[in-house]
């Protein structure tokens, strides 16, 4: 097979996960400081998600109670499932559309391996506008990243050749480092300026040189 495989994370690369998350935090908390309540989150999120196959609207919904038991907070009555809700609407960052449709137009096949549900990831699809060729979700594999079982779904479900092929995510933890210990290549997204010593093919501030990036690690 000649085929070109890109395959990305959905939350934090192509969409602003954190942008989606603080928003629904500061909704239901206005009175505390948004960017803790995020950080937080992010140290319980983990947590709840190893080892088990659950779907992602009840990791969300556990990993809020889990944040407002830790901080002395209360989740207002309702709001339980307020992160799920919310997920549809998350806003898409700037130059993914316009990124993914031009690897698209270079005869790349674009799959989406992601820590979600169906539906939740179906509707982020629609709102980045681009379709995709294989989506693997968490809740119907029974694993969350960074875990092997995505990119091991991937290579079974797509046949792709692993010398085609190239991972592009934001997260050093739920990818760039599962990628470094299963030995694939994988193009950092550096939203947020970070730092890391962990082993990466490529990496970008955004999506907006991937199309070039890609072309130059996989040659059509």
């Amino acid at each position: 097979m000649n085929e070109r495989w890109a395959t990305f994370d959905c939350y934090g690369t192509l969409v602003d996960w954190m942008g989606g998350i603080r928003a629904t935090l500061a909704r239901l908390w206005p009175g505390e400081d948004s960017s803790a309540l995020l950080e937080r989150y992010h140290s319980i999120e983990p947590v709840v998600q190893a080892g088990r196959g659950i779907p992602y609207r009840q990791v969300m919904a556990e990993t809020l109670a889990g944040l407002a038991e830790a901080q002395g907070l209360a989740v207002p009555p309702g709001e339980e499932d307020a992160l799920a809700e919310s997920l549809p609407s998350w806003p898409v960052f700037p130059e993914v559309p316009g990124a993914l449709a031009e690897l698209r137009a270079r005869g790349w096949r674009l799959a989406i391996l992601s820590n979600t549900d169906p539906d939740l990831l179906a509707a982020s699809i629609t709102a980045i506008g681009v379709p995709v060729d294989l989506r693997v979700v968490a809740s119907e594999i029974g694993s969350y990243k960074p875990a092997p079982g995505h990119w091991e779904t991937f290579f079974r479900t797509s046949g792709a050749d692993r010398g085609r092929h190239v991972h592009v995510a934001a997260s050093l933890f739920h990818d760039v480092e599962p990628c470094a210990r299963l030995g694939l290549p994988c193009v950092w997204i550096n939203r947020l300026g970070e730092t890391s010593d962990l082993p990466r093919t490529a990496e970008l501030t955004d999506l907006a040189s991937l199309p070039d990036t890609l072309d130059r690690l996989v040659v059509a």
